[in-house]
């Protein structure tokens, strides 16, 4: 049986291991995807530190942004070639549900998430289920790690402002930003790229650079973005403080987009709801963005009006992991996205 190199934790926690596994075979309906290059997210960090309960299985390969090619496909699929260059969203849909027969995929209740429900990225191949509902075909100007940078904090911070059942953002709307890692630089990147005025609010003064440089025309330390009035509120860290300020920050008729996640004891917030009804704000929670819609935000991709390229902080190999997975304890990780590169390419 072949074999591949694969990161792995085995309980909650412990060091990351560097391990020789057997290759997995693709399901019925679903395909076994070699990986370039795969994203390493905040969530990963919750899921190894058991913030967040999801990993089902240990030992545990994580990782649930990437892309690759496909390299087999399971009994049943037509869709997809060998070769076919691919990403997928990190919430995979059945493909059979009413929430997937309207397009809602990410929040199907019989959902796979790579990376936390079973074998995730970082490792040479991961199984995708349900294919031909979840695979999203490349255009041949996105590169594998720009790809890779996509599949959960980009296509969230896309879909959460702008999609009509979401914050539905407009070039003349003025959008806060709390928290710029990897999904609040984001938001603000593609904020800006609609032409809307983008304020950005951290505790760090590199990620408030990076935010400028993503294009944000204004960047605030948190304990001076007291007095802000704007459209759209995103909460991209997930603290009870980054959502109250967020929410506070919101005019009449305002929007808030909680896309960080809200965990343990910072899951059930006071929410000020007397401000919510006499301001009249609209609560929304963004929860990734299905395979189906993947299209017009890769479009903008290509075409350079989005560039998640330049949000990639820095490029590292699957030895390189465990170090960079602890930074996010010390509050020390890199600005930016960073992008694990399995397969480099040429």
């Amino acid at each position: 049986m072949p074999s591949m190199l694969a990161a792995t934790y085995r309980t909650l926690g412990a060091p990351f291991e560097l391990v020789e596994v057997p290759v997995p075979e693709p399901p019925p309906g679903g395909a076994l995807v070699r990986v370039h290059a795969a994203g390493l997210c905040r969530s990963d960090w919750h899921a190894w530190r058991g913030h967040d309960p999801v990993v089902r299985q240990l030992p545990h390969i994580p990782g649930h942004e990437f892309a690759g090619t496909v390299a087999a496909v399971g009994e049943g699929v037509r869709a997809w070639e060998v070769g076919a260059r691919v990403t997928a969203p990190f919430a995979c849909g059945c493909g059979r549900c009413p929430q997937c027969a309207s397009g809602n995929a990410q929040v199907c209740p019989d959902q796979y998430q790579p990376g936390f429900h079973g074998p995730g990225a970082f490792a040479e191949y991961v199984v995708i289920p349900n294919a031909e509902t979840n695979l999203v075909r490349l255009p041949k100007a996105v590169d594998f790690a720009e790809a890779a940078s996509l599949g959960c904090r980009f296509a969230t911070a896309y879909r959460a402002l702008l999609h009509g059942d979401q914050a539905d953002l407009q070039q003349w709307d003025r959008v806060a930003v709390f928290g710029c890692g990897g999904v609040g630089l984001s938001a603000v990147m593609i904020a800006s790229a609609v032409g809307a005025e983008v304020v950005a609010v951290d505790v760090n003064p590199a990620a408030l650079a990076a935010a400028r440089a993503a294009g944000a025309s204004t960047a605030l330390a948190f304990a001076d973005a007291r007095d802000l009035e704007v459209d759209v509120a995103v909460d991209a860290l997930g603290s009870e403080a980054t959502c109250l300020a967020a929410i506070a920050a919101l005019a009449p008729r305002g929007r808030h987009v909680q896309i960080g996640l809200m965990l343990g004891e910072e899951a059930t917030p006071p929410v000020p709801m007397d401000r919510v009804i006499s301001h009249e704000l609209k609560l929304i929670g963004s929860h990734g963005m299905a395979a189906a819609r993947y299209p017009e935000m890769l479009a903008m991709v290509a075409d350079g009006r989005l560039s998640p390229a330049e949000l990639i902080g820095r490029r590292i190999e699957l030895d390189s992991l465990a170090g960079a997975m602890a930074e996010f304890d010390a509050g020390t990780a890199t600005p930016g996205i960073t992008v694990l590169e399995l397969v480099k390419e040429s």
